[in-house]
């Protein structure tokens, strides 16, 4: 059975946007991304939310943009070859390959995907992983949190929902980022 995995990289004050939706700080260096791609590298499909894809869509052709790093080009191939479901009501059509529209985030889909899937899934969105969390669909968290306190915006977390949580993972790194892998004991 896939696990669920919300991934998300946060403020140090657990923000993923600020209040003016920027997210430009939460940019991954070289080292961090190396760091994710070999997390994300198993993964077998994406769930995503309109915005959160629509974000995530820049990959369907980062190839064509010259001089990118080793890393940003592996991220590329990793997320092209994923299954992407985006849960979305108003997005009218996808323009990336291997992606199909879901109109409602339906529980039961996302558990026979679960046990369907020999491949661990990733949840990404605030809105949506609070979704997921609240249905006890998430199985792990892994969250990074980087140095800039932005003070307010969109939680990384939902309100409301509470789970106790098994470390099983720390990592450090240079740029003062640090990545916390937790288990949801309510999973």
């Amino acid at each position: 059975m896939a696990k669920l995995i919300y991934s998300a990289i946060a403020s140090a004050d657990g923000y993923v946007e600020d209040a003016a939706g920027s997210f430009g700080w939460a940019a991954p260096d070289e080292e961090l991304l190396r760091f994710v791609n070999d997390l994300e590298r198993p993964i077998g499909a994406y769930l995503y939310g309109r915005r959160m894809y629509e974000t995530m869509l820049y990959w369907e052709t980062a190839r064509l943009v010259p001089g990118q790093p080793s890393s940003v080009q592996d991220f590329t191939g990793i997320w092209q070859a994923a299954e992407k479901i985006v849960f979305s009501k108003t997005l009218p059509s996808v323009s990336s390959a291997r992606t199909r529209i879901e109109r409602n985030f339906d529980p039961g889909l996302v558990r026979h995907l679960k046990s369907a899937t020999p491949h661990d899934m990733t949840v990404g969105g605030a809105d949506l992983a609070g979704q997921a969390m609240t249905a006890g669909l998430v199985d792990e968290l892994q969250l990074f949190l980087v140095p800039a306190v932005v003070g307010g915006g969109k939680r990384a977390l939902p309100d409301g929902v509470r789970s106790d949580l098994e470390l099983l993972d720390t990592q450090r790194f240079a740029s003062g980022a640090v990545y916390l892998r937790y288990r949801l004991r309510s999973a």
